[in-house]
């Protein structure tokens, strides 16, 4: 069995709401821009050290490259788009992000959720962005083969036409290099590892460095 269909029983069973942050929850300091990570148990380092997460690295990324932005992470474990886009309002007025990496999606498709209900809840957490005045990543996932053809590729597709028709930064995957290797999954073989975070972090870098400022 593949690393990736190992994962399929972690995060259809993460339906915790504890959010992990990566750097700080609230508003972020005066006079440095945010990038808002709006995920869920993929983002929040779930399993994971204090500090270990994607958006730990990123900050340290940031710092070491001279950018002076602060990661505010509000990833929630078990959040779906729906939760997402219910919250994103009052969410992103609080943390007025620069950049928000919108990384939600995966616990939609794990549950078989309409691949229409997830683009508009995307696409009204884009809208309340957009209304913040931030620029937008969109990070898309990919569902095992399992789900059958057609539900796989609707899902897939529905991140890069989503930042195609807003014209938005896109990580086409963000377990890419992870996924289909279980060395990067921890004992229990679920959970991504430390390691595996620096291999996430490449692929947010991408579409994610060419929005920054110095």
């Amino acid at each position: 069995m593949s690393a990736w269909l190992k994962f399929l029983p972690w995060l259809l069973s993460a339906c915790c709401v504890c959010a992990q942050s990566a750097t700080t929850t609230g508003a972020p300091a005066a006079g440095r821009p945010a990038i808002v990570v709006y995920g869920d148990s993929l983002s929040a380092a779930y399993g994971l050290r204090q500090g270990a997460g994607w958006p730990s690295l990123l900050q340290e990324r940031l710092q070491q490259n001279k950018f002076n932005y602060i990661v505010v992470n509000l990833s929630i474990s078990g959040e779906t788009s729906a939760g997402g886009a219910a919250r994103a309002a009052a969410a992103l007025g609080n943390a007025k992000p620069a950049v928000l990496v919108l990384a939600l999606g995966a616990n939609d498709g794990l549950r078989g959720l309409p691949v229409a209900q997830l683009r508009g809840n995307l696409a009204a957490i884009v809208k309340a962005a957009k209304a913040a005045r931030s620029k937008v990543v969109i990070v898309g996932m990919r569902m095992p083969p399992n789900y059958g053809p057609q539900y796989t590729e609707q899902f897939q597709r529905s991140f890069s036409e989503l930042a195609k028709e807003q014209g938005l930064a896109l990580v086409p995957f963000l377990l890419e290099g992870v996924a289909q290797r279980p060395e990067l999954f921890q004992q229990d073989q679920l959970h991504p590892t430390e390691e595996a975070q620096t291999l996430i972090l490449e692929n947010v870098w991408k579409a994610l460095q060419p929005l920054l400022k110095k």
